[in-house]
């Protein structure tokens, strides 16, 4: 299975870089959609990226600023909160982000088309009901120590 997961996610991010590249985006890396997958279009705090990303707080850092440099992300202050900076796409990055979107809305029907729609789709509601039961389980195991 998790060769399965593996070949699918690489064809995933493959299809998705060769579309930013398509669309004036060819600086984006393989590391960068970790970020841009995760970033969301309101703002977000590095702390809480990082764990949506499931990356060390070292790495985030790294991808956010080469994001930054390259004009996709910006560091704002937040307004809960004066000490805080929250990570925020700029006008380049939410096109990129509205392009990606589309993108993977068009990978998605693509991929349903070669198994069928109630098929992809009962193997999206699989894999999550899988990492849902998954973080309940951490979750309780959590909650016993």
């Amino acid at each position: 299975m998790g060769q399965l997961l593996g070949r699918l996610l690489a064809e995933f991010r493959r299809e998705l870089l060769a579309e930013a590249e398509a669309h004036g985006y060819g600086d984006i890396r393989p590391a960068h959609l970790q970020i841009t997958g995760n970033v969301g279009t309101k703002g977000i705090r590095l702390t809480r990226l990082a764990a949506r990303a499931q990356l060390s707080l070292a790495a985030t850092s790294e991808l956010v600023n080469e994001l930054q440099s390259l004009g996709y992300l910006a560091r704002e202050p937040d307004p809960t909160d004066a000490r805080a900076k929250l990570i925020v796409p700029t006008a380049r990055g939410r096109r990129m982000l509205a392009e990606a979107s589309a993108k993977v809305t068009e990978m998605e029907r693509d991929w349903a088309a070669h198994t069928g729609e109630h098929r992809f789709e009962e193997a999206m509601l699989t894999l999550q009901d899988i990492l849902d039961a998954r973080k309940e389980a951490e979750r309780a195991k959590g909650s016993d120590s």
